[in-house]
């Protein structure tokens, strides 16, 4: 126990430290306060840094540090998928889902689901929305609990066609039930089929798959009513189940990839066919499943953080370079104060808590800033019917984020001016005038330093900016082997509303006739799929001829078309012909082929009159077109195999890819004209049948660059910030060493210095630090930006005209800049310079 002489000591020792700090903070207010100018160009910079970075923090704590909201313990939730981490992510069969979750030991539960598009039917026109098939135990396992009623049951597991019960969404629960909490028991019904509410999940928990909702959940074991495709529970074939696991305590991801992989194997065996190409598990964290938009945002936010930060540096080197000439303005002051007895340590926690104040009042100037922006992330995505929702807002951690960020951006800017003016001796500055003083010569290198710095951060970002641009610009350039150009799409899924195969596909075709005959349309055909949109299916193939190589995977993508599809798509057909009306299921089975897929499988050889199967129906197909290579899933993708088989021949309502059906119709006008007239001609044929995304193919086309706007707009923004702030970083240092050279400018003058001569040394002194920041600017920029080449489309990282051209550019804006206080020198009076102190 302490002696209360001690305690009481300790107590007034603490008390006067806080007394000691609230001098400080009221001194510093007084202080920023003469200075109003100085403390809005400061708070200004500070917030535009610290905003960049907030705001890119609130997409990641919404996306990758939370990527399933509602989990319990998130972080012992892991997503699994086929293939090894450098292939393309498989999901898994219902069947290999079974045997996992039955023979493994490193989960404490694993679970599996697949999002799918249901109508709501039996009150009023259907209402198309999006819900997810899952295992029994998955609430469970995500540790979800709902806030009525209760998830699935072991029981509803079991029995094909034998759970008819759903948990609804918090979302639905309040627009269609009015949040009745009587809600339990009542039926809904989907896809023609009722079912019992069991349960209402909570408001914060949207589905398992990050930036998708879902709107209501059914036991897998009703996929039959919910999933356009045939004995999914039974298929070895078809990969179509998401599945995740929560590790066991002393678990760790690798350890249980190397346990599912092993009891992959074993099932392989008995599979050898339908696993070919599919030998192994990986295991992600949450943050960085392949299964939803963090396969995409992973990448993409991460460098967008990194070059944030870059601005905050920069704006930190600014705010150091005003801090250190003020203090030259304040260093008689300081002097002043060591003289009566301050000490250095205080005079360096005096300057640091004016830093803190300004960088805090920054803060929350970013913070109002982050209000607006945060939600701007979403307003990059077109229209779509697929449920995009990422919940973005400022939350407890973006404040939390802003607070640490501002008292470290205090911390940075301010460390050194604090230091520097508070280590000069009293005795010289109260002797030297200022024109002469040493310090203040000290303080010029040291500001100069820092506007190399700034230099070389504003040309490392500059470069970044104008590559993504250029990207961006090539993006819209890249042919992407169609013409998107006046083409409406629409679609409709029959599957969802009860057709068969028959009726479907005897209304796709008087839906086809029906709008060829339309005014305004060129040309109309019907897919199961767009280019470079959501969406898609495969089929594994044995062309003909053809051996694999061990464990080659046979998967290729293909669409479900109808004639005149590459008419209206534009696509050529380099051989052969095209599909037409008489190719139906009483004749010859064929199909069209890209020209890669030729390459792969038969290079050097006639493709036309070829023979290929394909697991969609295990019949041959004969090849009758090769059709040109097209962009299927990005604009930054190599030439990939492609499949086009007709839909007249292979019509099911569960065809690969699921039982949605788009409308391709070139028009001779403004396409988004003859939306209305499309959906009744729809209509005509069934009154109840849900028609969704209306929009343009080139609308569409802008998901495939998503990432390339988002950085090309806000690394362009950085970009021009960081411009900026060099020019005022190289004009406020070239201003100040000016002043400080005043007297020597003067005797120059007198010895007969000419306003030329004079204006070479102020611009000279400006270019030689410009050139090497520039210099030490593209040295880091050659290192650095090719870790960016995964973001760029049609240009290289080290692209030479972006930097030849950002280089000149930064040295137009640093000579514009020097010129200023160059051409203020140029008119000082020598006499008048003379007596400058």
């Amino acid at each position: 126990m302490l002696p209360k002489s001690l305690g009481h000591s300790n107590r007034s020792r603490g008390g006067v430290l806080v007394n000691s700090f609230w001098q400080d903070v009221r001194y510093s207010l007084r202080v920023i306060a003469k200075a109003p100018g100085f403390a809005a160009i400061v708070i200004l910079t500070l917030a535009l840094g610290i905003g960049a970075n907030t705001t890119i923090f609130s997409w990641i704590n919404a996306t990758l540090l939370n990527p399933i909201p509602g989990l319990a313990s998130p972080n012992e939730v892991v997503a699994l998928s086929l293939g090894r981490p450098s292939d393309n992510p498989f999901p898994f069969t219902y069947p290999d889902f079974e045997m996992m979750r039955n023979g493994q030991h490193s989960f404490a539960g694993l679970t599996g689901c697949n999002p799918t598009p249901m109508s709501l039917t039996g009150k009023g026109k259907p209402e198309r929305i999006w819900g997810t098939v899952a295992s029994a135990n998955y609430f469970d396992v995500l540790g979800v609990r709902p806030i009525l009623g209760r998830g699935f049951m072991a029981a509803e597991d079991e029995k094909p066609g034998g759970a008819p019960v759903a948990v609804i969404s918090y979302r639905l629960w309040q627009t269609h039930f009015g949040a009745n909490p009587g809600v339990l028991g009542q039926s809904i019904e989907i896809n023609q089929h009722p079912y019992t509410i069991v349960g209402v999940a909570p408001a914060v928990f949207q589905g398992s798959q990050t930036g998708m909702r879902s709107e209501i959940w059914v036991p897998v074991m009703m996929e039959a009513q919910l999933v356009a495709r045939n004995d999914l529970l039974h298929d070895h074939r078809y990969f179509w189940f998401v599945v995740l696991g929560r590790l066991k305590p002393g678990v760790d991801p690798k350890q249980a990839q190397e346990e599912m992989t092993l009891l992959l194997k074993r099932e392989i065996k008995n599979y050898p066919e339908e696993h070919r190409g599919h030998d192994s598990v990986t295991v992600y964290q949450l943050w960085r499943s392949p299964f939803g938009a963090n396969q995409f945002l992973s990448v993409l936010l991460p460098m967008l953080m990194i070059i944030a930060g870059l601005v905050l540096l920069l704006a930190c080197a600014n705010v150091a370079n005003l801090m250190l000439v003020r203090s030259v303005i304040r260093r008689r002051e300081t002097t002043i104060r060591m003289s009566l007895g301050a000490s250095r340590w205080r005079l360096v926690r005096q300057v640091l808590v004016e830093s803190l104040m300004l960088a805090i009042a920054g803060g929350v100037v970013a913070l109002l800033i982050t209000f607006w922006t945060a939600g701007t992330f979403m307003k990059f995505l077109p229209t779509t019917d697929f449920p995009i929702s990422l919940g973005i807002r400022v939350d407890r951690a973006v404040l939390l984020a802003t607070m640490v960020i501002s008292v470290l951006t205090g911390v940075i800017f301010g460390i050194l001016p604090a230091l520097r003016s508070s280590s000069t001796a009293p005795v010289t500055v109260l002797k030297e005038d200022t024109g002469s003083a040493s310090g203040g010569l000290r303080k010029a290198r040291l500001a100069s330093g820092l506007v190399v710095a700034q230099m070389s951060l504003s040309l490392l970002l500059l470069i970044c900016a104008g590559l993504f641009i250029r990207s961006f610009m090539r993006a819209q350039q890249i042919n992407p082997g169609f013409n998107s150009h006046n083409v409406l799409i629409a679609s409709y899924d029959l599957f969802t509303s009860g057709y068969l195969d028959a009726s479907g596909a005897e209304f796709d075709r008087q839906l086809v006739a029906k709008l060829e005959a339309l005014p305004g349309i060129r040309s109309v055909a019907l897919s199961n799929r767009v280019p470079l949109g959501f969406g898609g299916g495969s089929t594994a193939v044995k062309p003909q001829g053809y051996i694999p190589q061990a464990n080659e995977s046979m998967e290729t993508q293909v669409a479900i078309v109808t004639p005149n599809y590459f008419q209206t798509m534009q696509i050529p057909i380099v051989k052969g012909r095209d599909f037409a009306l008489q190719d139906t299921m009483k004749s010859q089975r064929v199909l069209i082929v890209s020209e890669t897929f030729v390459n792969r499988y038969w290079p050097h050889q006639e493709a036309v009159g070829k023979q290929l199967n394909s697991d969609l129906t295990h019949e041959w197909f004969t090849v009758i077109g090769v059709a040109r290579d097209s962009k299927v899933n990005g604009l930054n993708e190599k030439p990939t195999p492609f499949l086009y088989l007709p839909e007249y021949q292979v019509y099911r309502t569960d065809h690969p890819g699921g039982s949605t059906m788009i409308i391709i119709a070139r028009t001779t006008g403004d396409p988004l004209a003859l939306g209305k007239t499309v959906e009744n001609a729809i209509h005509d044929l069934n009154a109840d049948l849900v028609v969704f995304d209306v929009t343009t193919l080139e609308l569409r086309q802008q998901i495939a660059s998503f990432g390339q706007r988002v950085a090309g707009t806000f690394v362009g923004a950085f970009g021009l910030l960081a411009l900026v702030l060099a020019a005022v970083g190289i004009y406020g240092v070239t201003a100040y060493t000016t002043r400080q050279r005043t007297h020597e400018i003067g005797i120059r003058m007198a010895l007969g210095a000419s306003q030329n001569n004079i204006l070479r040394l102020v611009i000279g002194h400006g270019l030689r630090l410009t050139i090497i920041g520039v210099v030490l600017g593209l040295a880091a920029s050659f290192a650095l930006t090719r870790f960016l080449r995964s973001m760029l489309l049609g240009v290289t990282s080290t692209d030479a005209l972006t930097f030849s051209s950002v280089a000149i550019l930064l040295c137009a804006v640093a000579l514009f800049a020097c010129f200023i206080p160059a051409r203020r020198a140029m008119r000082v009076d020598p006499n008048v310079a003379l007596r400058y102190e």
